[in-house]
Order: structure tokens, then sequence, then C-alpha cells
């Protein structure tokens, strides 16, 4: 690691895994989070790629309020791979120029900086960060929260992790792995511990 700057902390999973809990929980420690989702609805928001969208998939894409209906987007792009790929081009720079901005505002007191991102390796993310934290959970508890949170159905799970990197490589590709299950308390303590070995490895 560059001993002059953060460490920079990628986080990856599956879907449901609970990546944002994890976020959260490193944000209480006093990292810095630059959070991709946030950032994909503020980029859809920047009138460049909104006019840039509804050019190529029409004026449906858009709600009421006359902004990009996320849902219809995803709707689009995972049924196909050539159109998600095209979005992702789009987007990411995008996203990437605010996260250097965010990184570079980062309070010097900040342990470490971390990723959020659900496509940390798809993006080729996990070239920026000095390690990966991957964030495990059994697929019914995965299952669960998808259904809770965004109503989703085992079948719309399945469609978007076909669209991602295989869950075994993910974690063969990750520094640290974490149960979240449930049990956040242990999840946690997990996490407090990895940061702390994390900031000494970049003090010695």
């Amino acid at each position: 690691m560059d001993q002059k700057r953060k460490p920079i902390i990628g986080l990856a999973g599956g879907i449901g895994s609970g990546k944002s809990t994890v976020a959260q929980m490193l944000a209480e420690l006093g990292c810095l989070v630059s959070n991709s989702d946030d950032l994909a609805r503020a980029a859809l928001r920047d009138p460049a790629i909104k006019s840039q969208i509804v050019q190529w998939w029409g004026e449906g894409v858009q709600d009421k309020q006359g902004e990009i209906d996320r849902a219809k987007v995803a709707s689009i792009v995972f049924d196909d791979p050539a159109e998600r790929k095209r979005l992702e081009a789009l987007v990411h720079p995008w996203i990437e120029a605010r996260r250097r901005e965010q990184f570079a505002s980062a309070p010097p007191e900040a342990p470490a900086l971390v990723i959020d991102a659900p496509l940390l390796f798809e993006a080729n993310l996990d070239k920026h960060v000095d390690v990966v934290i991957y964030v495990d959970a059994d697929r019914p508890v995965r299952l669960s929260r998808g259904m809770a949170t965004r109503g989703w159905t085992e079948a719309e799970l399945a469609k978007r992790e076909q669209s991602q990197l295989p869950l075994d490589e993910k974690r063969s590709r990750a520094d640290y792995i974490v149960m979240n299950n449930g049990d956040l308390s242990e999840l946690r303590s997990q996490i407090r511990q990895i940061l702390s070995t994390i900031v000494d490895s970049c003090r010695t």
C-alpha cells in the first residue's frame, strides 16, 4: 500500500448480503464511504445523462416528474447485456469523478476510504482499492432481504445475480470475508477488527 494515503476498502458480496450495513458500520467507525447507488441516482439527474438516456430509450423511461425511472431502466438493461454495457459506459465515468471528489475531501481523521459498489469487480473498481471485504450471507437470507426491501421475487434475484460475476469468484478474490446472517453484534465486531488490521498494516 501507498503509505502516504489512506487505505481504500472495497465492499463486495451477493445481492441482499448486507453490504450497505457493513458500509454503515465502517462510517460509524469514522471511514468516509462512497456509495455508488447514491451516486448513480445523482448521475441520472444530470441533464446530459438524462438527455442521452431519453434519446436511447424514449420518453417512456421518465416518471411523471420528468426524472429517469430507475425501475424502467433496470427492466431494459437487465434483459439486454449490450444495453447494460452502454448505460455503464455513460454513467460510470460520472460516478468515478464524483467519488474522487469525495475522497479528496475526506477529513484527516478518517481511518480509511470505502467504495460501496454493487459491481465492484464487474466495473473493475477492485483495481482502485487496497483490500476487498466480501460480505457473505446464506441465499435464503439474501432472498428474504430482497423481498422485504425491494419486493423482488426469487426469479428477479436470480436474473440480477446472473448479470454479475459468480459469487464464488467474488469470494475468492476478496481479502476478508464476513458473515452477515443477522447477528449485527458479531458483524460489528468482525468489521471493527478487520478495519483495525487494515489500518495497522498501513502503518508498518
